[in-house]
């Protein structure tokens, strides 16, 4: 008797209880993959055909976040997490380069291209949005628009406009 009650507590302490073993893995939801379609090793062109850098986008921390790796054609570099906020319901980057940069961006799927957009301030200290699209054009690409705006998004400038193909 003594030893079968070891056995049972020996199981109890190894195996979780069956209702944590049918619960989900975190970020399982759809909304965690509306983002998948960015997944993967890139070139990246601008619209006249030349390339102005690489990109790495791999899932990380258990599939709850995007990570980003950015070299530009120049010196630039830059690193990006990008993950959906369960609390909020939106997708969030923060995005930080080798100039100093930082940009926190949100938002969501709009017609199937992921749209995020913050304000940061320009060196006069004035306001500007910044907006950038993300597009899959086919399984092997990506087009990305990032446009800023100095009065409130009824004039955008197009900042950057890159072409992501598969490496």
């Amino acid at each position: 008797m003594q030893r079968s009650l070891y056995l049972v507590s020996l199981l109890l302490t190894v195996s979780p209880p069956l209702a944590a073993q049918q619960q989900s893995p975190p970020c399982s939801a759809p909304e965690y993959r509306q983002f998948d379609f960015w997944v993967g090793s890139w070139n990246v062109f601008n619209p006249q055909g030349r390339q102005v850098g690489s990109n790495t986008i791999s899932r990380v921390l258990g599939d709850c976040a995007l990570h980003e790796q950015w070299e530009g054609a120049g010196p630039s570099r830059g690193f990006s997490y990008n993950l959906h906020d369960r609390t909020t319901g939106r997708w969030h980057q923060t995005w930080v380069d080798n100039s100093g940069m930082l940009l926190l961006i949100e938002g969501g799927l709009v017609e199937g291209s992921m749209v995020l957009s913050g304000v940061t301030q320009n060196a006069q200290g004035a306001a500007v949005t910044n907006r950038i699209t993300w597009t899959p054009v086919s399984a092997d690409s990506v087009r990305q628009i990032w446009e800023t705006s100095t009065d409130q998004g009824k004039n955008w400038s197009v900042v950057f406009d890159g072409m992501y193909v598969r490496r």
